[in-house]
């Protein structure tokens, strides 16, 4: 299998329901994290493009599982930040169930778990790690925002970090959008545990 370079990404679908998910046999991997954490930013900076998710100061703006096909050899999906309480509870309960679901049964390769590097870990946080962990799926985890630390607080940062025992067996990869050194160093580990 070819190694990936995130040269390129198709919108393929944007799915809630099960029954709307692409029948597709590529490889899958999902980004999930809190509303708000920086997922758009980060496909996107993956992508070097500034337009394939849409990026919003608003949180809980992605609301659908949007499908990105990277270099004809990977499904990218892109999953609704959880945690947003001006949510209706309607819409929490649904994607709560259409999610559950789809990580239950899409058989993914690789999650890329983001965690605010400014942020405390929070009990939704711990639970969907308790949940990868005991499903045994590979996951990378990934503090972003990582450009409005200071080094005094990055050194905060990966000592809360390793001081949470939900997070033993995941290294953390600090990430910023400003850096193209992190970009590569994704891409590496992602090449690592989807083809290694």
């Amino acid at each position: 299998m070819k190694k990936l370079e995130f040269k390129s990404a198709q919108f393929l679908t944007s799915a809630l329901k099960t029954d709307e998910l692409p029948d597709i046999s590529l490889p899958e991997m999902a980004v999930v994290g809190r509303s708000n954490v920086g997922k758009s930013s980060l496909i996107n900076h993956l992508l070097r493009s500034k337009k394939v998710a849409k990026v919003s100061s608003t949180p809980g703006k992605t609301q659908r599982i949007n499908y990105f096909v990277i270099d004809e050899t990977l499904l990218l999906v892109d999953l609704p930040g959880y945690g947003y309480a001006k949510t209706s509870k309607t819409l929490q309960e649904e994607w709560g169930v259409w999610i559950d679901k789809y990580l239950k049964e899409r058989g993914l390769k690789l999650i890329l778990f983001l965690l605010d590097s400014r942020r405390e870990m929070t009990p939704e946080d711990r639970q969907f790690l308790e949940w990868a962990f005991f499903e045994k799926i590979p996951l990378l985890l990934i503090l972003t925002k990582g450009d409005k630390l200071s080094q005094k607080d990055k050194h905060a940062t990966f000592k809360r970090t390793e001081g949470e025992k939900t997070l033993s067996g995941f290294p953390p990869l600090l990430y910023s959008t400003k850096e193209g050194k992190c970009r590569e160093q994704l891409i590496h580990e992602i090449n690592k545990v989807l083809w290694d």
